[in-house]
């Protein structure tokens, strides 16, 4: 059971381009409307309804690598290999990442918002109250938490040989999900990548063996059935004779298909002398 023939972990390396450009988003959000008479306590109340309260479920039922928050695999079509990472990633080192995560998160929105006055002609929601971008930018928080937890633990996944896959303890597929915070629409179903395996065996095994030059020759060697057309032969007419003592002699009279009897001909005469 390699990990790496899941695509599913592969699909979720996708984080690595889209937390730039969601942190670019959130700039945006906030810059809509100007900073409050706290700004330090707005943000610390977005980052904990935002990030802290996710994070805490999160550490108790961790992301389910089966799932792309929109999508997921269902119970039933779960390959063997997944349920196997299912199991493993319920250890402790995906929920380690949510501490490092959450203090991530709370350093980005200061910053972010600190700076979200430079962009406040290209804000979506320019003119909003400080109260609606706040509110706006909750679930990108959330949503940024999400997917750090699933980056770093499909490169964790990534990470873990065969060996430690098949250790892990699967159980049943339902009860494995149930422990798990899966997210989406039960659509999702993916063949596992195999093909890198098969060419690999194929080159252990060796060169296909090529066929021989006589069983090519037969097999391509066409049977000829069809008889030769040889010329019509002249009819043999076998006219006995009397036997005698001694011997029995047969001749043997070959007339052409078009030459007529005698007697045919004698036919004719007597009637042109009548």
């Amino acid at each position: 059971m390699n990990p790496r023939n899941e695509p599913l972990l592969w699909l979720q390396l996708v984080a690595l381009g889209a937390i730039p450009l969601e942190l670019l988003l959130l700039l945006l959000v906030l810059a809509g409307a100007d900073p409050g008479p706290l700004p330090a306590l707005e943000r610390a109340l977005a980052w904990g309804l935002g990030v802290l309260g996710p994070s805490l479920l999160l550490w108790r039922r961790p992301a389910d690598c089966g799932s792309l928050l929109l999508v997921q695999v269902p119970a039933e079509g779960r390959s063997p290999l997944l349920t196997h990472l299912n199991a493993l990633q319920q250890g402790w080192p995906p929920r380690i990442l949510l501490p490092f995560g959450s203090a991530l998160l709370l350093a980005a929105l200061w910053i972010v918002d600190s700076r979200a006055a430079l962009a406040a002609s290209l804000s979506p929601v320019d003119g909003a109250s400080r109260l609606v971008t706040l509110m706006l930018a909750m679930p990108l928080l959330a949503l940024l938490l999400w997917q750090w937890q699933q980056l770093g633990q499909a490169l964790w996944l990534l990470s873990r040989s065969p060996q430690q896959v098949e250790l892990a303890s699967s159980g049943e597929a339902p009860l494995v999900k149930s422990k798990l915070l899966s997210l989406g629409i039960p659509l999702l179903l993916l063949a596992p990548l195999d093909g890198q395996d098969r060419c690999q065996g194929q080159d252990g095994r060796g060169s296909l063996e090529e066929p021989s030059e006589e069983s090519g020759l037969q097999s391509t060697a066409p049977e000829s059935t069809a008889p030769e057309s040889s010329a019509p032969e002249p009819s043999v007419i076998t006219v006995p004779e009397t036997a005698t003592p001694t011997t029995e002699v047969a001749v043997a009279v070959a007339v052409e298909p078009e030459q007529t009897g005698e007697q045919d001909k004698g036919d004719e005469l007597d009637q042109q002398v009548d």
